[in-house]
């Protein structure tokens, strides 16, 4: 579905990886992308290397991991005039090696806010600007990944994510809490609780608002970028072997360009437009692989636990 240039989608985390090749896949099919990030003058190079035409494309900062930063944002989104048709919550911080947790301004523990609190906040507010677009088909799209889901080979491997009963959520989750079920810090499993959050937020956008809004809320998973910057906080001999073993032995690799194809195909195409979906293109990726529609985890797919999680992120980001 090629656009006219004043379709406008935003995108969070577009400096470099899925984000950045979701926003040149995008330009190319005509639509207006806001490359929302942290590191506007990365973000620029990065545009300008990948040939990105200059007049399809506006950056404006973003911090995730500051809910003040988030509200700045869509103060000034919506100071720019432009009207919001698609919204993509691609963004993620992971950091496996860091022994203590680190703290957004807020004080809550930072991989689970940038990657789940900040967007569930973005979504809740620019939930508006999409309700005003004048476009008929409005999408709201979170980025989701197989170690939410321990039922898929990729997500079996420890630690397994929990939510718990929200026991961090519930006491503030400020210093000295910081995991979701109030348990002993463990960073990879931040990381894989704020994926479920994600998939539990789209589901919850889906059953709270399609039907009185139209819009699409979809997430997906476009395969395994083993080479994203996703790891950079990772041992270096990690961030060497891991592409080799996804391309190699499992087949699962996915380079960052068809990543990004995929994104704005979930983004754009007609066939995308079923509000609730997960879409995945499976462990064994081909080139020419078909998507479908992949059952989440049993957690996200837990409506008691999707209901609980909203209201106490719609506490914990100041909504209430």
């Amino acid at each position: 579905m090629v656009q006219d240039q004043h379709s406008t989608v935003v995108i969070t985390g577009t400096s470099s990886g899925v984000g950045l090749y979701a926003a040149k896949a995008l330009a190319k099919r005509g639509w207006h992308v806001v490359m929302a990030c942290r590191d506007l003058e990365k973000a620029e190079n990065a545009a300008q290397t990948l040939e990105i035409p200059s007049d399809s494309y506006t950056l404006m900062h973003i911090d995730l991991g500051s809910l003040d930063s988030v509200r700045k944002f869509v103060n000034d989104f919506r100071a720019s005039g432009k009207s919001l048709d698609a919204l993509v919550c691609n963004a993620a911080i992971y950091m496996p090696l860091i022994k203590e947790p680190l703290r957004s301004p807020e004080g809550y523990e930072l991989t689970v806010t940038t990657n789940h609190l900040g967007h569930f906040l973005l979504c809740n507010l620019m939930l508006e600007d999409l309700k005003k677009s004048p476009a008929t088909d409005k999408r709201l799209v979170i980025l989701g990944t197989v170690t939410h889901n321990p039922d898929e080979l990729g997500g079996k491997i420890p630690p397994r994510p929990d939510l718990g009963k929200f026991e961090g959520f519930v006491e503030g989750f400020k210093e000295p809490v910081s995991m979701i079920d109030g348990k002993k810090f463990e960073p990879v499993k931040a990381y894989k609780d704020s994926k479920v959050c994600n998939v539990l937020t789209m589901r919850e956008l889906h059953r709270r608002y399609h039907d009185s809004t139209g819009i699409t809320f979809s997430s997906l998973y476009p395969g395994c970028v083993a080479d994203t910057p996703l790891f950079r906080n990772h041992y270096p001999l990690f961030q060497k072997l891991f592409p080799l073993f996804q391309k190699n032995i499992t087949g699962g690799y996915v380079s960052q360009e068809l990543a990004g194809e995929r994104v704005a195909m979930v983004v754009a195409d007609p066939e995308y437009k079923q509000s609730g979906a997960y879409w995945s293109w499976g462990n064994r990726q081909k080139k020419d692989g078909k998507s479908f529609v992949r059952e989440v985890s049993p957690q996200a797919r837990d409506d008691e636990k999707g209901d609980r999680m909203w209201e106490l992120s719609y506490k914990l980001v100041g909504l209430a």
